[in-house]
């Protein structure tokens, strides 16, 4: 990546601390981080599922807590293999406390059924787990949270970005940067595009209105303005709506530059209507709640020129290889979203780093010994779990930098930088990466 001399920089006020984005140039395609997983691609992987009763007596148990149902299930492949690859690595390189790393897998479904992820919750917390990656949603990390804290047991999520759960708790920790950061970013992108009326379709959860709040923020501070969707209006739908019909004639009718939709599936709703009603679909905007391939299920150049963010890396291609190579070994799959990808290998690697920090394998433990991994003391840097175990058995301090390019955690358990994409749609419907915004957070 080569940062342009002529950067754009802002900084937006976000409660006790300062975001601070910056617009990097970089070739489209490429990646923004050139650290390669330990694992050559060409490896056949297997399961390591965890066996029945295990705890952290046998080794590192790592218990995810994603969506394999619900409205964010698209982002279970990518998460899923994120974690397994990096028990891969870490059992290949001999393992955490010289023992095999396991994973227990549960399902965290999504805000309209929250008794999902409280089962899940339960079900990893009664395992007694190392670590809990996940969840995807901000809405069901804000109803487990406690639950895991009570217990005293890590989670770390690849995905969560509600500003409600900065600092949250000593227990709660996330590779993802919060809404302030990509809030800013979609902001910026959506106004130096040359829009001045904004009208956001948003649905009323703590992820979409906190994304919302901070676009919003952005977009007013370079002189734009919300005429429809704004804080405070009460325009928001609820959750796992199916017609939009009036909400987007009301939108329409505001006569905005831009649409900006803000949702999960209901976004497949939502985009054949705005078609229906003679919007120009390169006007609108998405994040990564719902800027995917919808490559079967639109017609062909419907999103044509759109535009979305999504925070992370945008993955090397040798790690790509070996996130596909893994769901195809172990899922019987093919793997061709990547959103998450990395942050769910980093929270895994993080995890295993700190249990061997500390020669324990408790999450209590983990917990001690995260953010000194991360790099936030320092250290010497390293980018795979071989290289940062063996330096720990040396007694050294590390600084783990790792796929997707995340800053070290800061004392809101957040990433102190991290990395927000754009991306654009092609005709067929599929988001292509085209740069990479870096913002850092201070407080």
């Amino acid at each position: 990546m080569i940062r342009s001399k002529n950067a754009l920089r802002t900084a937006v006020l976000a409660g006790a601390g300062i975001i601070a984005i910056t617009l990097s140039g970089c070739a489209s395609g490429g990646s923004t981080t050139s650290t390669t997983a330990s694992t050559d691609s060409a490896t056949t992987y297997a399961s390591a599922t965890c066996a029945s009763g295990a705890s952290t007596k046998d080794g590192l148990v790592v218990g995810t807590i994603l969506p394999q149902t619900g409205n964010l299930a698209f982002l279970n492949p990518p998460e899923q293999a994120g974690v397994g690859l990096a028990v891969a690595d870490i059992n290949a390189a001999g393992g955490v406390n010289g023992a095999k790393a396991c994973i227990l897998e549960s399902d965290s479904g999504d805000s309209t059924d929250l008794s999902v992820s409280t089962a899940s919750a339960q079900k990893l917390i009664d395992a007694g787990v190392s670590v809990a990656i996940g969840a995807a949603s901000s809405s069901v990390s804000l109803n487990v949270v406690d639950k895991f804290t009570s217990a005293k047991i890590v989670q770390i999520s690849p995905a969560n970005t509600s500003a409600k759960l900065s600092g949250y708790s000593p227990f709660y920790w996330r590779t993802a940067p919060p809404d302030s950061v990509q809030g800013s970013a979609l902001g910026q992108l959506i106004t130096g595009d040359g829009n001045s009326n904004i009208a956001f379709l948003v649905f009323n959860d703590a992820y979409g209105t906190g994304l919302r709040d901070f676009t919003q923020a952005s977009i007013e501070s370079a002189g734009g303005k919300i005429v429809y969707g704004a804080k405070g209006a009460g325009q928001e739908f609820p959750p796992g709506q199916t017609t939009f019909s009036s909400e987007v004639t009301a939108a329409i009718a505001s006569k905005p530059d831009a649409i900006v939709i803000l949702a999960f599936d209901e976004t497949k709703a939502i985009i054949p209507e705005l078609v229906a009603q003679g919007f120009d679909m390169s006007k609108t905007y998405y994040s990564d709640g719902n800027t995917s391939d919808y490559g079967t299920a639109f017609d062909k150049g419907t999103l044509l020129n759109a535009q979305g963010t999504i925070p992370g890396a945008n993955p090397n291609d040798a790690f790509k290889a070996q996130l596909v190579s893994w769901y195809k070994d172990v899922q019987g799959g093919t793997l061709s979203d990547f959103s998450y990808g990395p942050e769910s290998y980093d929270a895994t690697i993080l995890a295993a780093l700190a249990a061997q920090k500390a020669g324990s394998n408790v999450s209590a433990d983990v917990q001690k010994n995260l953010a000194a991994v991360s790099g936030s003391t320092g250290g010497t840097e390293c980018t795979t779990f071989a290289d940062c175990s063996k330096l720990l058995t040396d007694g050294k301090e590390i600084h783990y930098k790792g796929q997707s390019g995340v800053g070290p955690f800061n004392e809101k358990n957040e990433p102190s930088s991290a990395f927000i994409g754009i991306y654009k749609f092609d005709d067929a419907n599929k988001p292509i990466w085209q740069q990479a915004i870096e913002g850092q957070t201070s407080y």
